[in-house]
């Protein structure tokens, strides 16, 4: 069995998170999924536990940060294309999020990247598939 990734991310309102991210165009495991906690399904391998703070304070250690004052992640997705990710980042902006206008794009690589509701920063990036055979 591969290597699951469970990224457990603090909201501040899980149907405003999800109405956010399905209109995004993810989906939510609803065997794992609740009024104030859900598990959104980014891949096969990858998903998000996104909890109100009061469920998620049961699993943390220490107190939430400020996720709109200070960053404690930055959530790196990769993308099929260009195209993909200039769709999804309009989607994101479109459903609320804080798109950063800044546009990386290195020819062999491009990435482009938001804020979600709830201040976590997401990444969005595709690499030239030849130039990582390269390598």
């Amino acid at each position: 069995m591969p290597t699951l990734l469970f990224a457990n991310l603090p909201v501040e309102n899980f149907a405003r998170s999800r109405a956010f991210w399905e209109a995004i165009g993810y989906h939510f495991n609803p065997q794992f999924t609740n009024e104030n906690t859900g598990c959104l399904v980014i891949s096969e391998t990858i998903f998000a536990m996104l909890l109100e703070h009061e469920p998620f304070a049961g699993f943390a250690p220490r107190p939430i940060g400020d996720t709109h004052g200070e960053v404690q992640a930055s959530l790196s997705l990769s993308a099929p294309s260009r195209e993909a990710i200039d769709e999804i980042v309009a989607k994101a902006g479109e459903a609320g999020a804080t798109v950063d206008p800044e546009i990386s794009d290195r020819g062999y690589m491009y990435s482009r990247q938001f804020t979600d509701l709830d201040g976590h920063i997401w990444t969005y990036m595709w690499m030239d598939p030849a130039v990582i055979e390269a390598h």
